[in-house]
């Protein structure tokens, strides 16, 4: 049987879990959330660029992205941070869109899947 890792595991949630090789992050979300989209975006990117090294790999492996926004019209600023951080040649599949998310102060919430 495989070994099943679990990462800053909760009753609820865990912030990465890996299996087989393929490594699969929370929604993340920004810790400072009196920064605008630009600062959310780019604390979430840095927080998901930690918890894909703690698994051995790192952006040049996504395969997949989820992004959800409390307001669609961030979807630009949101994007010049996002494409900035991307490898070249290196975007993942991906869906954007708007929500409401689990705290008001939140502007992005940002999921990936990964491999090794």
């Amino acid at each position: 049987m495989s070994r099943i890792i679990r990462t800053d595991a909760n009753a609820n949630l865990a912030a990465a879990v890996e299996y087989h090789g393929f490594v699969y992050l929370q929604g993340v979300v920004p810790a400072d959330t009196g920064a605008d989209i630009t600062g959310q975006t780019t604390q979430v990117l840095a927080r998901i660029d930690e918890l894909l090294e703690i698994h051995g790999t790192d952006k040049t492996r996504l395969l997949q992205a989820q992004i959800w926004l409390k307001n669609i019209s961030d979807r630009e600023a949101m994007n010049q941070v996002w494409s900035a951080w991307l490898p070249a040649d290196g975007a993942p599949a991906r869906a954007c869109v708007q929500a409401v998310l689990a705290d008001p102060g939140y502007l992005v919430e940002i999921m990936v899947t990964a491999c090794r």
